[in-house]
């Protein structure tokens, strides 16, 4: 296993996703909106409370990103080296979740706004 950062790899690009089998993962927004729902039914918050809790877990797991960079180049010398970068990619997946679920939280049709924000962000470069 390396754990030091290598050049980003382009991941191959699909123009579609074909259907899932057990080899293949679920379609993200399926699980994104089985997590939203899966909150939203153990949520005993006011909506608005609820809400103003989802945006901060993105602070709460951005955080984790950082602690995770820091254990990985071993930048504290109490603690040495105490992650990997495999614990670096799996904390910013964590957080793409998480501002997924976040999305999904402010509007029902999260995918479709994100969508359309990657396709403004593809026109700038």
């Amino acid at each position: 296993m390396n754990d030091r950062p290598g050049p980003p790899q382009a991941a191959p690009h699909t123009p579609a996703t074909p259907p899932h089998t057990p080899a293949s993962p679920p379609d993200p927004w399926d699980t994104i909106g089985r997590l939203h729902d899966w909150l939203e039914s153990h949520n005993q918050r006011a909506p608005q409370e609820a809400l103003l809790l989802r945006m901060l877990k993105l602070s709460e797991e951005v955080g984790e990103v950082s602690e995770a960079v820091i254990g990985a180049m071993g930048q504290n010398p109490r603690k040495g080296t105490s992650h990997t970068w495999d614990d670096v990619r799996a904390e910013l997946c964590d957080v793409i979740v998480t501002a997924m679920v976040a999305l999904r939280t402010l509007t029902p049709d999260a995918e479709a706004v994100l969508a359309a924000h990657l396709r403004r962000v593809a026109e700038r470069v």
